[in-house]
């Protein structure tokens, strides 16, 4: 029973805490062994089609089959998955299922490429920023793009990311555990391998490309808010970070994109610019390699604060557990009712052998 308890209570919160930490000092598996790599090879195969000149109609049904279909088989596959490990001894489980969940985070891939970018950057080798910058972060063309394009192109991947990445796997993981958070890595997945619009992949991407936004939708917001609070907590501009959101959030084509990517312009002051299709921050410096390494520091104080709302909820659930049951029924956690309520307990025990034990109550 407490074992079942502690299951109940603190998993969650440990498996996040677990799992962020193998990401930020571990980073990925070999591909042979990624979770996402599997996904990625599914949908390769799910969404071939016959012939190259499919109609409109049989490439959408094939893609919604592609985003619905493969997301819920992959949801069940991790719920399967989970209520297996349940029942491995607590410290085992935990472990194992933040291996999992970690599988759904890249922070320490994302990070670690943008560094790339940067060094390359910082070096005066802007060829070799492009072509790196293309190869990890981005499938824009980037031959035509000057220094302070590519510093752009990889602090908004990083505003970006931090959402897809870190705050909506976990967020998926709180409201569903592991199916949840792996079928929202799938969908993510879908909608990067498909969700273009040239003539092949238009309709093929829309279901996956939809069902994106509507898993992104609440995590985009929720990781603008942590980038306001990482803003502060760094001592960089948190109300520019405030007014640049409310101001620009809209002016992605993405319903959700906008929001990570114009709260870290404010907050690094600086201005990110799509030529042709959106700006950001408009009226601030351009960015240069040192504002890279301002982003990816935002980025590792959100997943801190994450980190730390997780052990936060640890302490809290641990304390919980131990305190003493006033109802009564074992291993249910209770908080405290005060001293009434101790007293009435009391008065249930020790009342059956002594009477008079009623005048005290």
């Amino acid at each position: 029973m407490k074992r079942a308890v502690r299951g109940d209570r603190l998993a969650r919160p440990a498996i996040v805490l677990l799992a962020l930490a193998l990401d930020l000092w571990w980073g990925d598996p070999p591909n042979r062994f990624h979770p996402v790599v599997w996904m990625g090879a599914l949908i390769g195969r799910l969404s071939r089609t016959e012939t190259p000149v499919a109609h409109w109609r049989r490439r959408f049904l094939r893609g919604l089959l592609v985003g619905l279909g493969g997301g819920a088989g992959v949801g069940l596959l991790g719920m399967w998955a989970e209520r297996l490990l349940a029942c491995a001894p607590w410290p085992l489980s935990w472990l194992l299922q933040a291996v999992l969940l970690k599988s759904t985070l890249a922070c320490h891939g994302l990070v670690a490429a943008a560094r790339e970018v940067e060094g390359a950057l910082a070096a005066g080798n802007l060829p070799e920023a492009r072509r790196l910058l293309a190869w990890h972060l981005v499938s824009r063309d980037t031959a035509a793009l000057d220094g302070a394009d590519v510093a752009a192109a990889v602090i908004e991947s990083i505003a970006e990311n931090t959402s897809d990445a870190v705050v909506a796997p976990i967020c998926a993981y709180a409201a569903g555990g592991l199916g949840a958070a792996l079928a929202y890595r799938y969908a993510n997945t879908a909608d990067a391998m498909l969700g273009y619009r040239d003539a092949e992949r238009e309709w093929l991407g829309k279901a996956p490309a939809r069902l994106d936004d509507l898993f992104n939708l609440v995590p985009a917001r929720v990781t603008a808010c942590l980038l306001l609070l990482a803003a502060w907590l760094r001592r960089e501009d948190w109300r520019a970070a405030w007014r640049v959101w409310r101001r620009d959030a809209g002016k992605t084509a993405s319903p959700n994109a906008g929001h990570p990517m114009s709260a870290m312009a404010g907050a690094l002051r600086v201005e990110l610019a799509k030529p042709g299709h959106y700006v950001l921050g408009a009226g601030y410096a351009r960015p240069t390699p040192h504002d890279i390494t301002r982003a990816i520091r935002l980025l590792h104080m959100a997943s801190g604060i994450i980190g730390g709302c997780a052990a936060l909820l640890c302490l809290g659930r641990w304390r919980a557990i131990k305190a003493p049951c006033l109802h009564g029924r074992q291993g249910t956690p209770c908080f405290g009712e005060g001293l009434l309520g101790e007293a009435r307990r009391l008065r249930r025990h020790y009342g059956r052998h002594e009477h008079n034990m009623d005048r005290f109550f």
